[in-house]
């Protein structure tokens, strides 16, 4: 497992609790994703593109909800 400054992680700004995403942006094509409450833990990597889809999917789906 490849070591991360702990600083670049970026939690959700929808997060209102202990169970949320974080998300490191890595300065290739990725980004990794973990549970912030496992910190050191499993971590998903997708494509920063995958990644724009999925944001603008919640999105759209939390403005859609009101």
């Amino acid at each position: 497992m490849v070591a991360q400054n702990k600083n670049k992680w970026v939690k959700s700004s929808y997060s209102e609790s202990l169970n949320c995403l974080e998300f490191f942006v890595e300065n290739g094509a990725n980004v990794l994703v973990r549970d912030s409450k496992n910190p050191d833990g499993h971590r998903l990597s997708v494509s920063r593109g995958a990644w724009r889809e999925f944001v603008a999917f919640t999105r759209a789906e939390l403005a859609r909800r009101g």
